[in-house]
């Protein structure tokens, strides 16, 4: 457990909950909270009644426990969140400190409410995935890259809902992106040094589709203007979105890449220096299943860039 877990700080109750105000900005009071039977408790206090909207926009999350119930006073309400036992605590305070950054604009009880039940829906996605835990420095790097070429798959070829149905990566797919007759695999590169890319299995090089393409995105890590981080990028894209079910199939494939909005990814802010693109046509030195020996399995491998060079295109040949 986290030495800076705030419910550790307050002692169960014999009845009912005790809670402990949280210093924010913002004029929503929220507070950190313990039931009767020990468990973690986020609760934000509500102006009104806001019965209505929350049983038109509430959901259920596995492991979980969501409530809206009536305030002392009667024109007060506390949405309760509380913590199930098969959850980890450590992620679910990474939850609740962004679900506290994200609630500080907030002007209204409606707007708090409607920040709040927003961020459980995304909670949902995440916790019925199979990867509920921090992204490691190399997957934030890899997601990055992957969100910036999905932005120019929706700028310069399809629409918002077919682009984010060609990311196929968080589905299990061996490449990254598959649309028309095109696959793409996506990969990042750590700054200015690094010269060659990491190739994880004998099926990410190989496909069925007439077109692959090797895409490399080299980040480098500073805080200028134009730089961003995950959730930045993230962000942008939602802001980019128009259509519901873009946004909803947009979220679902982020909660099945292991990502979900955490404070912990405000930083590193990446810059991309440039992007390269490189055709998979005869010659390109790789190893694919259907080449291996017998009895050969579980490959990975590294590619020098230098010895690619000759199959470098133009990222338009990709749109």
């Amino acid at each position: 457990m986290s030495k800076n877990n705030p419910w550790d700080q307050i002692k169960n109750p014999t009845g009912d909950y005790h809670v402990r105000q949280i210093l924010s900005k913002g004029r929503t009071p929220i507070f950190w909270g313990k039931d009767e039977a020990g468990r973690c408790l986020f609760i934000v206090e509500l102006d009104g009644d806001h019965s209505d909207y929350y049983k038109a926009n509430t959901t259920s999350v596995k492991g979980i426990d969501i409530d809206l119930r009536q305030s002392t006073g009667k024109a007060k309400q506390r949405l309760i969140i509380a913590l199930e036992k098969h959850v980890d605590t450590d992620l679910f305070l990474g939850l609740c400190n962004t679900l506290v950054s994200s609630l500080e604009p907030a002007q209204t009880s409606e707007e708090s409410l409607g920040i709040a039940l927003t961020h459980i829906k995304r909670w949902k996605a995440f916790f019925t995935g199979q990867r509920m835990r921090l992204l490691s420095a190399e997957e934030v790097r890899g997601l990055f890259a992957e969100l910036q070429f999905l932005r120019l798959l929706y700028q310069k070829k399809f629409p918002q809902d077919l682009a984010i149905e060609a990311w196929c990566g968080p589905d299990g797919s061996h490449q990254d992106f598959i649309y028309e007759n095109t696959a793409v695999e996506i990969k990042s590169l750590s700054g200015h040094e690094r010269s060659s890319i990491r190739i994880s299995s004998e099926d990410q090089l190989e496909t069925q589709c007439d077109n692959l393409y090797l895409a490399t995105f080299r980040l480098i890590s500073q805080n200028t203007e134009g730089a961003l981080s995950l959730n930045g990028v993230v962000k942008q894209i939602f802001d980019e979105l128009t259509a519901s079910e873009a946004i909803e199939t947009f979220s679902a494939k982020l909660a099945a890449a292991g990502y979900i909005e955490l404070l912990e990814y405000d930083s590193p802010r990446f810059q991309i220096v440039n992007n390269q693109p490189y055709q998979l046509s005869e010659g390109f030195p790789r190893l694919i299943r259907s080449d291996l020996p017998e009895g050969i399995v579980r490959v990975g491998y590294e590619i020098k860039l230098e010895n690619i060079t000759d199959f470098k295109c133009k990222m338009e040949s990709l749109f």
